[in-house]
C-alpha cells in the first residue's frame, strides 16, 4: 500500500505532531524520511565520483554524468530495485549504474562500502537538519523567551522550592533560567552537529580497495568528506565511530529535557490555587468533554509528554555505540530511529514558543501569592543581618521566631518585637536594612539584574541564530 497522507501513517510523530503541522512537516521531510535518505545517499555517491575525479581515477566527463544522474534517481526508482536486491544501498547504486554510459558505470560506487555511503548521507542529512531546521527553531522558542524575561524582569513572584514558598524573586529571573539553559543546548546541538563525522575507508576500515585505486587513500577521503562539509575520524571500521551519534541524540534529549523543565513550570503555575499564567485558548477549542468550564494546559503538557517519549531512546544510541569487531548489524535498524529524536526536538521547540507566545501574565495573582508568605520570608534577611551584627547563633535563633510565629499565628516581626535581646541587634541596622525587613517582598537580590543581563548575554552569544 502507498502512503497517501498522515492518516495513513503509524508513528504519532507522522499523524498527530510534526506531521499535522504542513509547514514543520515540509520543513523536516527534505532531511528526515525515507526519501531524503534515498536523496543524501545518492548525492554522497556522485561527491564520491567528482572526487576520484579530483584525483585522476576516473575522467572529470564521467564523474559528472554520474553526479547529474544521482541527482535525478527518484526514491520509488531505488524502493523497486531494492525487492529485487534485498539490499538498500545496493538498489541504489543499480539505479544511478543504469542512468549512466556504459564506461562511467564501473565507477559508481567504486571502491566503497555501503556504510562509506550510509554514515556519510547521515552526518550530512543530520547536520544540515540541525542547522537549518532544530537550531532556528530552537532560536525562536529562545528569542520568546528573551523578550518575557525583560518584559518581567521586575514582577515580583514567589520563588518556590521543594514545592513550597521560599524568597521572593520576579518572573522574568524564572524566565532567564531557560534562556541560558537553552542557549547553552543550541550551542552544543550545533556543536555537536559539526562534529559528525563520515568515511571512505573501506569494508573494515582499512582502505584497502580504495587503496588499488590511489595512492593515498586518506588524501581521497579528505576531499571527499570536505566537498560535503565534513570530516573523517583518525580511524573507522567498517562504519564511523558510533558516538557522534549519541552526542546527537543526548544534545536533542537534554534539549527537550529543558523544554519540558519550562513546560512544566508553566503547567504548574496555571494550577486554579495559584494562577498566576494561562495559556492562550482558541474561541473555539475544548477543554474537556464532560466539563464545558474546562481550560486546560495541554500545549504545556504535550511537549513534557513528549520530552517522556523521547528520552528513554537515548539508551539506544548507547546500546549502538557496541559493535562486534569491525561490524555487525546490531544498529542498522535502531539507529534509523534517531531522525525520530530529531524531529521531535523541532516540534518541541515550535510548539512551546507558540504557547508563551500568546500566554498572559497575572500579575495581580503573582503579587497576591507572594504576599501570602510575607510574614515569613522575612526570616532569612534577618538571620543574616542579625549575624552580620554580631549575634552568635543568629539562625536558630531566628528559627526559634518562626515557629512561635506559627504557633501564635503571628508575622516573625510581630514576634521579633517582644524579643528583648534580639532587639538590640536591631538597632544597629542601616535604613535600608531596615526598609529590607519591614518590605520583605522587596527582598529580591539581583534577580532583576541577572533576568536582564542572562537575555543581553544571549541575545549577543546567539546572534545569527535568534530570528530578526
Amino acid at each position: 500500500m502507498t502512503i497517501q497522507n498522515r492518516f495513513d501513517t503509524i508513528s504519532p510523530l507522522d499523524n498527530r505532531f510534526y506531521g499535522g503541522d504542513a509547514t514543520l512537516y515540509r520543513t523536516l521531510h527534505p532531511y528526515l524520511s525515507a526519501a531524503a535518505t534515498i536523496r543524501y545517499q545518492a548525492r554522497v555517491e556522485g561527491a564520491l565520483a567528482q572526487a576520484m575525479a579530483d584525483v585522476g581515477i576516473c575522467d572529470r566527463l564521467v564523474a559528472d554524468g554520474i553526479a547529474r544522474a544521482a541527482d535525478r534517481i527518484t526514491p520509488q526508482e531505488v524502493a523497486d530495485e531494492e525487492t529485487r536486491t534485498r539490499h538498500d544501498v545496493r538498489a541504489l547504486v543499480n539505479v544511478i549504474r543504469a542512468q549512466v554510459p556504459d564506461d562511467a558505470k564501473r565507477f559508481v560506487h567504486l571502491g566503497a562500502t555501503s556504510y562509506d555511503i550510509v554514515d556519510t548521507a547521515n552526518a550530512l542529512r543530520y547536520r544540515e537538519c540541525v542547522e537549518r531546521v532544530v537550531v532556528p527553531a530552537l532560536g525562536a522558542l529562545v528569542a520568546r523567551c528573551i523578550s518575557i524575561a525583560e518584559a518581567e524582569a521586575d514582577t515580583p513572584q514567589i520563588g518556590r522550592t521543594h514545592g513550597r514558598h521560599a524568597e521572593p524573586i520576579t518572573f522574568g529571573f524564572a524566565m532567564a533560567e531557560y534562556v541560558s539553559r537553552l542557549g547553552d543546548r543550541i550551542e552544543l546541538l550545533r556543536s555537536v552537529a559539526r562534529r559528525l563525522p563520515g568515511k571512505l575507508s573501506g569494508a573494515v576500515g582499512a582502505y584497502a580497495a580504495v587503496g588499488l585505486l590511489t595512492a593515498d587513500p586518506r588524501a581521497l577521503e579528505r576531499r571527499f568528506l570536505a566537498s560535503l562539509g565534513l570530516h573523517p575520524k583518525s580511524s573507522s571500521t567498517q562504519i564511523v565511530e558510533p558516538e557522534g551519534w549519541t552526542d546527537l541524540a543526548h544534545a536533542c534529549v537534554t534539549a527537550l529535557g529543558v523544554m519540558a523543565n519550562l513546560a512544566d513550570d508553566m503547567r504548574q503555575l496555571q494550577r486554579t490555587e495559584i494562577g498566576e499564567v494561562a495559556e492562550s485558548f482558541a474561541a473555539e477549542q475544548v477543554g474537556s468533554s464532560t466539563m464545558p468550564h474546562k481550560r486546560n494546559p495541554v500545549s504545556f503538557e504535550n511537549v513534557k509528554s513528549i520530552w517522556k517519549a523521547m528520552a528513554p531512546r537515548v539508551l539506544t544510541t548507547y546500546l549502538d555505540q557496541i559493535s562486534e569487531h569491525q561490524r555487525d548489524l546490531t544498529n542498522s535498524a535502531s539507529q534509523r530511529f534517531l531522525g525520530e529524536i530529531v524531529a521531535a526536538t523541532a516540534y518541541a521547540a515550535g510548539r512551546l514558543a507558540s504557547s508563551l507566545e500568546g500566554i498572559r501574565v497575572d500579575r495581580d495573582r503573582l503579587k497576591a501569592n507572594l504576599a501570602m508568605s510575607r510574614g515569613a520570608i522575612v526570616a532569612e534577611p534577618l538571620y543574616v543581618l542579625l549575624a552580620k551584627y554580631g549575634h552568635p547563633d543568629a539562625h536558630e535563633a531566628v528559627r526559634r521566631l518562626t515557629l512561635e510565629a506559627e504557633r501564635g499565628s503571628r508575622s516573625v516581626l510581630e514576634v521579633l518585637a517582644q524579643d528583648t535581646e534580639l532587639r538590640e541587634y536591631l538597632t544597629k541596622l542601616s535604613p535600608e536594612e531596615r526598609r529590607i525587613l519591614e518590605r520583605p517582598e522587596d527582598y529580591r537580590g539581583l534577580a532583576a539584574d541577572v533576568a536582564r543581563d542572562v537575555a543581553t548575554t544571549w541575545r549577543e552569544r546567539l546572534k545569527g541564530v535568534l530570528p530578526e
